[in-house]
């Protein structure tokens, strides 16, 4: 796999505990169908019902100060099979409106297939583009994959020059509308296991230092 580093600074601020039950290597989108849940959740609603859901590169985040750049390049890893970057646990790497508040946050996105897709804030939405802070307005998406677009070409298939056509609800085990969303919580089901993972931006300003900002990109 492609990596970055996976330790970082933030992860020593926060105390992160990192277990040995996952490894992206074993990431696969067909597992989806399956999903267990490992950390508790509370439901924030479904903002929109929407099947689309587009990608955009992470080769296009090129600013070294900003809270994404730090989050793909430390935190996330490019599977290579798919293209999609995945965390530690396995939570895939997506773009959200800033009704979805702070980089680094987790959801559970449960469409109404049954499946369940777990998805961390790694892009903001830029404002003009999802001015409700939940989907965008010309294309109606909420979540926005954050991929390398060269790899999923030739796994997904690109015949009109996008990969899955542009949506990858074209794909089997991302198929379904938005029937609700949850917000992950830092506490795993095992009892007695804690964590705190996603970051604030006040973590985030400790984690990276004064200079960190937060740009808008996605579409």
């Amino acid at each position: 796999m492609k990596r970055a580093k996976m330790m970082t600074c933030a992860a020593a601020l926060l105390g992160m505990i990192v277990t040995a039950g996952y490894s992206p290597d074993d990431f696969s989108l067909a597992d989806l169908k399956d999903y267990h849940k490992e950390f508790r959740s509370e439901s924030v609603g479904a903002c929109s019902a929407s099947s689309t859901k587009t990608y955009e590169d992470y080769r296009a985040i090129t600013d070294t100060a900003s809270i994404q750049w730090r989050l793909i390049h430390n935190d996330m890893t490019v599977d290579e099979t798919t293209g999609f970057l995945v965390d530690k646990d396995g939570f895939i790497g997506v773009a959200m409106g800033y009704s979805f508040g702070a980089l680094g946050t987790r959801y559970y996105v449960e469409l109404d297939t049954g499946i369940v897709i777990p998805v961390i804030k790694i892009d903001a939405k830029a404002a003009e583009h999802a001015p409700d802070g939940c989907s965008a307005g010309h294309d109606a998406s909420v979540i926005e994959f954050v991929i390398d677009s060269n790899i999923a070409k030739e796994y997904f298939g690109a015949a009109n020059g996008l990969a899955s056509w542009g949506n990858f609800n074209n794909y089997e085990y991302l198929r379904g509308n938005i029937q609700d969303i949850e917000l992950v919580l830092d506490e795993k089901f095992e009892e007695g296991i804690v964590y705190e993972d996603h970051l604030t931006e006040e973590d985030s300003e400790l984690a990276y230092g004064d200079q960190v900002e937060v740009i808008e990109g996605g579409y």
